[in-house]
């Protein structure tokens, strides 16, 4: 089974757009677990202009499935809050200072030293690594070297080609999974999924665990509505 972890980033930005609590966060976290969300993904950067760190402590205190903070851990407060929190699975992403969003993974043969003392620190607190990847072999093979737990495939460039041609879209991830799960490690997936291009990548990427998706799906949920939206995405997953 792949599990639909829901980012609420953008129910962040909605709130923080007015001020006061509305929507709020803790009861938005609660409602997607309630319409069928496996999971539920933050990823607080250093300018809080999404999610904020106080936030956090907040969701873990409600949150019941699976518990997903991703973030820069050279960046801002976010190694010292994940190693506050202990949450089920931290997904360490290098973003730029000031990136408006995620926009590659990590060059996992340069970093290796530091990824390997960072990934060593918190799975000696019991939480579950993911690292932020791009569908480069040698990517993947690094990320086994430093001990991570999953890879996370950042999927811009699958949901850019997804309308031209979903075979080639979808090649060069094809080739990392089968690496991956020869190397024993997790698959999640992340970033412009969306109803269109979701239940291809799920039927076609062997290995696939989980998938976090926050902006189409709440742009959906316009639509449709919330519950209505976790259900046409979990059916996507089916």
């Amino acid at each position: 089974m792949t599990k639909l972890s829901v980012n609420i980033n953008k129910m962040a930005t909605l709130r923080n757009a007015r001020g006061g609590n509305n929507p709020n966060l803790c009861q938005v976290a609660l409602d997607c677990e309630r319409f069928g969300a496996q999971g539920i993904t933050v990823h607080p950067r250093p300018d809080e202009r999404h999610v904020r760190y106080a936030d956090i402590f907040e969701l873990a205190k409600v949150v019941t499935t699976e518990f997903n903070i991703e973030g820069n851990p050279k960046q801002g407060r976010y190694l010292e809050i994940v190693l506050a929190v202990k949450p089920a699975q931290a997904t360490l992403v290098p973003d730029a200072e000031g990136a408006v969003t995620s926009n590659a993974g990590w060059d996992t043969v340069a970093n290796e030293a530091y990824l390997t003392e960072i990934i060593g620190e918190l799975k000696q607190q019991g939480i579950r690594t993911s690292i932020f990847v791009d569908p480069v072999e040698a990517m993947i093979e690094g990320a086994a070297k430093v001990g991570t737990d999953r890879i996370e495939f950042y999927t811009e460039s699958y949901a850019q080609q997804f309308g031209q041609d979903p075979t080639d879209a979808l090649a060069p991830y094809l080739r990392c999974a089968v690496l991956a799960n020869e190397l024993g490690l997790g698959i999640n997936a992340g970033h412009d999924l969306d109803l269109r291009n979701l239940g291809y990548l799920h039927q076609h990427l062997p290995g696939l665990l989980e998938v976090s998706i926050g902006h189409a799906l709440v742009c959906d949920a316009l639509y449709f509505g919330l519950e209505n939206t976790i259900r046409l995405y979990r059916r996507q997953l089916a």
